[in-house]
């Protein structure tokens, strides 16, 4: 390359550039190379296990990252999850020795496993750099680790005499959380492999994979049994997917995709001087959220460490797969929108909406009103659009918001009644006398 120069003298200086060869084989590699961090395979709908946004761990810190056990390889060989790790060799002889009686050994396990490796692999959001060895090998351990817990749990199988895992009641509330973390899952396929391949033959009314998975989370979400019973043969991209999706399958029927101007609504305080009150529905998920007559009407939800941590995974999940929906998000918007101090959670668990198993209720607004920071959300194409719409309709007619105006202000307490009733009397009584004077004058 050349380049026209002026020197101090005024004299034209033709200067020749060369393109360092080192610099334009490095810039060349770079550009043959496919992205590792994030691949070109993320943006398939194939993929469903992401690394979350830094930007969501900036608000919420560790909520995304495994606290105690790790599943799959985002977080492999870490510190402070070793401990558990040696207790799943434990439970994978477990299952060994259970299923030699079938002619089945370890190395039928990898056999089945192998044939899904770059199915699996797919469904990681980066480049998984393990051998085919090493992968097949997490895969059948995380695995068999994870349907022999959920067997053992479910009394399928016994417990090992002073196993720790369950004699220290500390451990599997957390297992609750991290077998639910975003960044800790392996393929749902991979489980039912496994699951299959390891079914004694000659029992009875043997349950379903996705009917253990949601027994075993059960113990934390307290629903039903018929409601488990009822999703006997659901499915999951993973297990955050499968509970997600259990929730989800009883809003369907009631969920719609329209394509209406629609507004934010405002928190509840406000809603109330509007005269728009809240109070608890029964419903068989608390997705299902309606406005009728000047109401909303929510189920309970009860807020502890399971749940804030598995709402705040179910968003993360809608926010980077690409064609799930988006139902946990538009709940949690409208939880952000509802709450704006504490004083709005405590209303919430007045009227037993919130049940607060978490802290204080100024920590619960803040959980609440993190659910929706960076959250990317299209108020007009979700299933509560027509609620929106319809509670920001009620709050701006302004007969409503008058005459509940001054019900806030003059009856909401005994001591505002008895105020304004006073008054009341005061100025009755000062218009008679005046009336009483003007007629004496006249007379």
């Amino acid at each position: 390359m050349m380049s026209n120069k002026v020197d101090g003298e005024g004299n034209h200086v033709i200067e020749i550039w060369e393109v360092n060869k080192d610099r334009l084989d490095l810039m060349k590699q770079k550009i043959s190379e496919p992205p590792k961090l994030l691949t070109k395979a993320a943006g398939k709908n194939s993929c469903c296990i992401f690394r979350v946004p830094q930007s969501f761990i900036d608000i919420n810190g560790k909520s995304y990252q495994p606290h105690i056990v790790s599943i799959g390889p985002f977080h492999r060989g870490e510190e402070h999850l070793k401990m558990i790790e040696e207790h799943k060799w434990r439970y994978l002889g477990s299952v060994l020795s259970r299923i030699q009686n079938m002619g089945l050994k370890l190395e039928d396990l990898l056999k089945a496993v192998k044939p899904l490796e770059m199915k699996a692999r797919e469904c990681y959001s980066e480049t998984i750099h393990l051998e085919t060895d090493d992968f097949v090998e997490m895969m059948v351990l995380d695995g068999c680790f994870i349907i022999e817990l959920f067997r053992k749990v479910a009394h399928m199988v016994q417990f090992e005499e002073d196993d720790p895992i369950v004699t220290m009641s500390w451990i599997i509330p957390f297992f609750y959380r991290d077998f639910l973390r975003i960044e800790n899952q392996v393929p749902y396929f991979i489980l039912e492999c496994l699951y299959d391949l390891t079914i004694v033959p000659g029992l009875e009314h043997c349950p379903t994979l996705s009917w253990l998975a949601l027994n075993f989370f059960n113990y934390v979400t307290q629903r039903p049994d018929e409601i488990i019973a009822n999703l006997n043969d659901l499915k999951g991209r993973h297990l955050l997917d499968l509970v997600r999706s259990s929730f989800i399958q009883f809003q369907i029927s009631q969920s719609r995709d329209l394509h209406m101007p629609s507004n934010i609504i405002h928190c509840v305080s406000k809603l109330r001087r509007a005269g728009i009150k809240m109070k608890p529905a029964k419903a068989d998920s608390f997705l299902v959220v309606n406005f009728r007559h000047g109401v909303i009407e929510m189920p309970t939800i009860t807020i502890d460490e399971f749940m804030s941590s598995f709402l705040l995974n179910c968003v993360a999940y809608e926010q980077c797969h690409n064609g799930s929906s988006n139902h946990f998000t538009t709940y949690a918007t409208l939880l952000d929108c509802l709450v704006n101090t504490y004083k709005d959670v405590e209303y919430l668990s007045d009227n037993n909406i919130v049940e607060n198993y978490f802290g204080t209720d100024a920590e619960v607004a803040r959980l609440l009103n993190n659910l929706g920071k960076e959250v990317a959300f299209d108020i007009e194409r979700c299933y509560l659009a027509q609620l929106f719409n319809d509670v920001h309709s009620y709050y701006k007619n302004s007969w409503h918001v008058t005459w509940a105006g001054f019900k806030y202000t003059y009856f909401d307490t005994p001591w505002s009644f008895i105020s304004a009733f006073a008054a009341f009397i005061l100025l009755v009584l000062t218009v008679a006398q005046t009336a009483y004077t003007i007629y004496g004058t006249y007379k």
